[in-house]
């Protein structure tokens, strides 16, 4: 299928993705989004769509591919989920902007990996550890008192690293498959 194509079918599916909120403000009050929020979400979903497209776009293993997928679709949910409600407090708290220093580790390991394989899992292995440490420098910075609160911060922490842990599997699995091939 060619580029073009997957362009324009990424294109179709974020607009329809956008049409949900919309439709849903027309008949619930409790939806409401602004112009502003369509357009975040909207570059959102493009920047995640066509990462997924160039990156995975190569002829490579079907691991490598879904690797990629569950990289960007966890870099996804971590800017949405931080930008919609916050994972620690609410979205204004400023211990959240921590999280941009995990899409920095998964970034620039990317980038020194030159997206290989080995690499890429090294990368998302040092992601996942960044993601794990993240409440516990917050809490050594801001020093909240420990609720239940914080223990789920904890634990949706560990999801995500989890996701992060899955996706460095799989590329290092799509790794061991082309070393294989070779």
């Amino acid at each position: 299928m060619t580029l073009h194509k997957n362009l324009l079918r990424l294109a179709l599916a974020v607009a329809l993705l956008l049409l949900i909120p919309l439709v849903a403000m027309q008949f619930n009050t409790g939806v409401n989004w602004s112009v502003a929020d369509f357009v975040v979400a909207g570059v959102l979903l493009l920047g995640t769509g066509l990462v997924f497209l160039l990156v995975a776009s190569r002829t490579r293993p079907r691991a490598y591919k879904l690797a990629v997928g569950i990289a960007v679709a966890a870099a996804l949910l971590l800017v949405w989920g931080n930008l919609a409600v916050g994972f620690i407090g609410n979205e204004d708290n400023p211990a959240n902007l921590l999280y941009g220093g995990v899409l920095v580790v998964g970034f620039i390991g990317a980038v020194v990996a030159q997206l290989r394989p080995q690499g890429m899992a090294r990368a998302l292995f040092a992601t996942a550890l960044a993601h794990v440490a993240v409440p516990f420098v917050a809490m050594l910075i801001w020093r909240p008192e420990l609720t239940m609160g914080v223990l789920w911060v904890v634990v949706l922490n560990t999801l995500f690293a989890g996701l992060w842990v899955a996706s460095a599997l799989l590329f290092r699995r799509a790794g061991a498959t082309e070393q294989q091939a070779a």
